[in-house]
């Protein structure tokens, strides 16, 4: 399944992370749909998606008793990796912000949530292969009308609308003009664990390399499964201005490099 740059990519300005949900449940038409794009969606063998079609609250657990834990959503996301891989973060984090944005354009809610699950339960539901662990998950379905506590909370320790500039990201400062420069917008806009951005972009001719700024892991994330979100906000940012290219993974404290192969006519 190739990316689908329309509509993710307007999905990147509306999503918005939720803990809390309503009780009403996505059609079976939205689901299968979120089911198919598990099943085709996968770009790297290290890393797929699936579709659990059980209460969120079975498998979330919170900081301190059930603060912090999301709750209500009827339906949830698990982002699996194979760990005998060196790549495995970032594309985790690649494929599943690819199923976030599916349902984001859906009308549904979702939630990138690391350490606050129990990966017991959630590995129960799932037939886990050779190697195969459950990195994160998200909930999906529809918000509450209003933000509960913890929506509010969690939002202001994470300090979302609080960005670093391009020019913060961006090594020595300068931020290229043209296709490259939406590119690195939609990128800057991808979200992280407490919002720590740990993305850094590295511009050197017809290419960009994303490395981190630093290899400390925080709620029991690596960076580099951040780094894989904004790997794919990158690539849909480039294909949406016409520049097609492809990734090269490479070792740590970089995390891999787009290179431009071509400028589309469209």
């Amino acid at each position: 399944m190739e990316l689908s740059v329309e509509s993710w990519s307007q999905a990147i300005a509306s999503r918005v992370s939720r803990r809390s949900f309503a009780s009403e449940a996505p059609g079976e038409d939205l689901l299968d749909r979120l089911d198919r794009v598990c099943r085709e969606f996968r770009p790297f063998p290290e890393a797929r998606a699936a579709l659990v079609r059980e209460p969120v609250d079975r498998v979330a657990a919170g900081i301190i008793g059930g603060y912090g834990r999301v709750s209500g959503a009827p339906c949830y996301l698990a982002f699996i990796g194979r760990m005998d891989s060196g790549r495995v973060q970032e594309c985790v984090g690649y494929t599943g912000e690819a199923l976030v944005l599916e349902a984001t354009s859906l009308g549904l809610s979702t939630c990138w949530v690391g350490g606050l699950f129990k990966p017991g339960v959630v590995s129960s539901r799932l037939g886990l292969g050779e190697n195969e662990k459950v990195i994160c998950f998200s909930p999906v379905g529809y918000p509450r009308a209003k933000p509960n506590l913890t929506d509010r909370t969690f939002k202001a320790i994470a300090g979302s609308a609080r960005r670093k500039s391009l020019e913060e990201l961006v090594e020595g400062g300068r931020v290229p003009e043209g296709g490259v420069k939406p590119a690195l917008e939609a990128a800057r806009l991808s979200p992280s664990a407490s919002n720590r951005q740990p993305w850094r972009f590295r511009v050197d001719g017809r290419a960009v390399t994303i490395f981190t700024d630093s290899d400390k892991k925080e709620w029991k994330l690596s960076r580099r499964l951040d780094c894989g979100i904004a790997m794919l906000h990158f690539e849909l940012g480039a294909r949406a201005a016409g520049l097609a290219g492809g990734w090269e993974f490479l070792d740590a404290p970089e995390v891999a490099r787009y290179v431009l192969s071509a400028i589309s006519s469209s």
